[in-house]
């Protein structure tokens, strides 16, 4: 095939976890010592511990860049996803899903090692997500499974800030960076969590300034990044270190800020919110989407806001409704 030829609109290089969500209230959260509206790794024994004292519970596939692949792909864009599974159940679980709706997943299963990595999600009355993860496999993403066919026939090469929680996984992040720069593509990243921002601020900017197209955050990971409560002073800051940014901004839509422009784009109100797993990620799914196809900025952002206030009206982050019926 022609060296610059595009297969993939978007490749994606992130964590692959099978979620557990279970209704709960806060009183759980506390008890469990966890931050509510964050996520909190944990080790595999405690990820058993939580799990053991959990209530009902559902199963479903997640992780937030394959989400975001997940949601494009039911958009109808061309995706492709790297990360690491264990040959066990969860593992199967993961790949079915992600194939089923047809996301490209090839990356091999480990045989050996941590099994395949879960969060266990608590959703409480006002809709809020807490999260405890457990890595597991995820942890073993390295170089060698940096697919140089994927992300050189990839227009976007989509990368989670969760994933710098490794060396193995940043060492692969680089790889992928150098080869999509290389091939004359895009590279978006997601900052991921407002912990994770504190945990590699410095390492976030550089990567920002220096190697990031395309930049998604929300306002509490936007205020981390830059260490204020000043949302505004924050946009002001970041607007021009990357081509563009795209800040979401709850039920007042997003912002999307270029060296030139600062738009505002509003959402419609979501009469109601069951679970705001995965927002962030389908927003990202809906502007992504937008602009492989050339769309301009705001007509994208306006696609995201549609497509998060479409997933918090169900339980999890995988749409349960085709998303293209979404796109004007």
């Amino acid at each position: 095939m022609p060296s610059n030829e595009l297969i993939f609109d978007v490749a994606g290089i992130g964590n692959a976890i099978v979620d557990v969500l279970c209704f709960t209230d806060d009183a759980v959260i506390v008890k469990n010592e966890l931050i509510k509206g964050s996520m909190t790794l944990v080790d595999e024994e405690r990820a058993g511990q939580l799990y053991r004292k959990m209530g009902q519970a559902t199963e479903c596939s997640g992780g937030s860049v394959a989400n975001t692949l997940a949601g494009m792909a039911s958009l109808g864009s061309k995706t492709a996803f790297i990360g690491k599974v264990k040959n066990d159940q969860l593992g199967s679980i993961f790949i079915h899903d992600l194939h089923a709706v047809g996301v490209h997943f090839s990356t091999p299963m480990i045989e050996r090692g941590p099994s395949t990595a879960s969060c266990l999600v608590y959703v409480t009355p006002d809709a809020q997500r807490t999260m405890a993860t457990y890595i597991g496999a995820c942890s073993r993403v390295s170089e060698t499974d940096i697919d140089e066919q994927i992300i050189g026939h990839s227009a976007i090469t989509y990368i989670e800030g969760y994933l710098w929680d490794t060396a193995s996984a940043k060492a692969a992040i680089r790889k992928a960076i150098t080869l999509a720069q290389q091939a004359g593509r895009k590279i978006a990243f997601t900052l991921s969590d407002t912990f994770c921002v504190d945990r590699h601020r410095e390492e976030f900017m550089e990567l920002i300034k220096n190697d990031i197209n395309i930049l998604f955050a929300n306002e509490a990971e936007l205020k981390s990044l830059y260490q204020t409560d000043d949302v505004e002073a924050g946009l002001k800051e970041l607007r021009g270190l990357c081509d563009i940014a795209a800040v979401t901004r709850s039920e007042r839509g997003s912002v999307v800020l270029t060296a030139e422009s600062m738009e505002a784009v509003t959402t419609q109100p979501v009469p109601k919110i069951v679970d705001t797993t995965g927002a962030g990620d389908l927003y990202a799914s809906g502007f992504l989407f937008g602009l492989t196809r050339g769309w301009d900025f705001k007509a994208c952002a306006a696609l995201g806001n549609r497509c998060a206030g479409e997933i918090i009206t169900q339980l999890g982050a995988r749409s349960m409704r085709p998303l293209k019926d979404l796109v004007a």
